[in-house]
């Protein structure tokens, strides 16, 4: 008897319930320990080192902090409601009508979805600044233009960055709709705008409540734009870093009490939209899904330019970085001819930082992928407790502001015996965390598509679990786990919030090195650094649709 429950307790052990238990120690150790250490810090007195709730009643006590909070949700509000206001119509008329140069709009507007969104505020500094191409143009015939600093500098720049995801998502939601409901409801004398109002717009609700939130989330999270035009206008995520750094020769119970939060925040905000979308979500067959008719006329035309006006505007950022990387600089002002000095200095002086990038993300993308595809498998074929918890804890950093999570990562592991702060491990890890949804989201899709007979006959053949893992299923997984690591990739090389927090002189990445030259005025450098980074998002992204054979990412 003994014997035979010693055999079916080992039995108990396979390949998956070893990799099961590896992973879930692994986020044990690398995310929950890291939240947990944030909110025991924030519940800590610096003086003392004892339980007090001091840290918090001091933030809601002072004006200047909770103001910086109302800030936020002024901004990510306002952001929400403008991207939605000029996605959800673009997405509208790009599928519904055939809008000349269709493919190179998406293409567009994917790009400057991607590219950092500080990379924005800089762009529009440079255009619209004190000392600004257009500010100076328009002085010339004594009118003075509104200025970019501050909060409606920060609504234009976050907008013209986010409002891509609402395309995406309603773009998506719209290329699955039925079109015979709208035909009936013009049958029974429905109009163009009623039948919007009336049929189309509940039924993409949930998706559009989806693609709101990605950008009332990435807007509430954003550091870069803020911190480089904010001017005074406090939001969150820089009065986190402010005090963070401002404690860091101490301990930082100040900026932990307020980064727990904002993590509180991001999470009573995902559960609400996820109640909010399963009480509204539906599944519908698109048996006859919309097909775009012509757009001519004045509508067309004026349809058109519309279209043309604000994939331009988006576009602005990366084609005035590309554009002033190669012009002549003095200092903070650049000159009228051309010149390559601002590469020159980047690869004479900044090459380490561009290096790191390449090599932080190529480590990072490489486990990644491992672990993306172990718990994408997981959580379709092997359900139960664990791997359902694992699941959704994974995708909690997928709403986990940026300089929260650095700032976690540092409390935790900022002395022995798990000493990694200022290593190049502690940023591999950010990455990791922070980026692993993408890649984990486009494994488990590809999943669905795999007949599990297929593993299964495998098994039956006498291939153990592992050797099936690797050599069946793994690639057939390849195309779609590629998709995501990719997308992975791109955010990983893009990333500056977590970074800014935990870099040092050593270990600088590409974003935080054109966030640094710009603080310091170095405008041709930023600009030649942004152009590389620009380059290698576009690069990627052309890999994507290669391997993928679309023209477009579905969200």
């Amino acid at each position: 008897m003994g014997v035979r429950s010693m055999t079916k307790f080992k039995l108990k052990f396979d390949f998956w319930t070893v990799i099961t238990l590896c992973i879930a120690i692994l986020f044990a150790i690398f995310l929950l320990y890291p939240m947990l250490s944030l909110l025991a810090s924030g519940f800590k007195s610096p003086v003392e080192g004892t339980f007090t709730f001091h840290n918090f009643t001091k933030f809601f006590q002072k004006k200047y902090y909770y103001q910086g909070l109302l800030n936020s949700f002024l901004v990510s509000c306002c952001v929400t409601l403008l991207a939605v206001l000029i996605g959800a119509p673009l997405a509208y008329l790009t599928t519904a009508y055939k809008v000349k140069g269709k493919k190179l709009i998406e293409i567009l507007i994917i790009i400057s979805m991607l590219s950092p969104p500080f990379i924005g505020a800089y762009s529009w500094v440079l255009l619209c600044g004190r000392s600004g191409i257009i500010t100076k143009f328009f002085q010339l015939f004594g009118i003075q233009m509104p200025s970019i600093y501050g909060f409606g500098g920060i609504l234009i720049v976050l907008t013209l960055k986010l409002f891509p995801f609402i395309y995406l998502y309603v773009s998506g939601a719209l290329k699955k709709l039925d079109v015979s409901l709208s035909e009936a409801a013009e049958s029974l004398g429905c109009n163009s705008v009623k039948k919007v109002f009336t049929i189309i717009l509940p039924l993409i609700t949930p998706t559009l409540l989806a693609g709101s939130l990605m950008v009332f989330m990435n807007a509430i999270a954003d550091f870069g734009t803020p911190m480089l035009i904010g001017e005074g206008f406090n939001v969150m995520p820089v009065m986190i870093y402010s005090e963070f750094i401002s404690e860091v020769g101490g301990q930082a119970n100040f900026s932990a009490a307020m980064a727990t939060i904002m993590v509180l925040i991001t999470a009573l905000l995902f559960i609400g939209q996820k109640y909010m979308i399963n009480k509204k979500s539906f599944t519908m067959s698109s048996l006859k899904p919309i097909q775009p008719v012509a757009f001519d006329g004045l509508k067309g035309v004026l349809g058109h330019i519309a279209i043309y006006l604000v994939v331009f505007l988006a576009m602005i950022p990366q084609l005035t970085v590309v554009v002033t990387s190669f012009m002549e600089t003095k200092g903070s002002r650049f000159l009228a001819g051309l010149s390559l000095e601002s590469y020159r200095t980047v690869f004479r002086g900044l090459w380490h930082s561009v290096a790191n990038t390449y090599l932080y993300g190529l480590v990072a993308i490489a486990i990644i992928v491992l672990l993306g595809m172990f718990i994408a498998y997981m959580s379709t074929r092997k359900k139960n407790l664990l791997t359902s918890t694992i699941d959704t804890i994974t995708m909690f950093p997928y709403i986990l502001p940026g300089s929260v999570l650095g700032i976690t990562l540092l409390l935790a592991f900022n002395k022995k015996p798990m000493l990694m702060s200022g290593t190049i491990t502690i940023l591999v890890i950010a990455y990791i965390v922070r980026k692993l949804p993408y890649t984990l989201r486009s494994s488990a899709a590809i999943l669905y598509q795999i007949s599990p007979s297929l593993i299964e006959a495998s098994v039956s053949l006498g291939c153990s679990p592992m050797k099936t893992f690797f050599k069946v299923t793994a690639v057939m997984m390849l195309p779609g786990v590629f998709a995501g690591a990719i997308m992975s990739w791109i955010t990983v090389i893009n990333e500056l919030c977590a970074s800014v927090i935990l870099y040092t002189g050593s270990t600088k990445t590409m974003s935080v090195a054109i966030y640094a030259e710009v603080v310091k005025q170095s405008y041709g450098t930023a600009a030649a650094l942004s152009s590389i980074l620009i380059a290698t998002t576009i690069i990627s992204l052309l890999i994507f649709f290669k391997l993928t054979g679309n023209r477009s990412i579905s969200m």
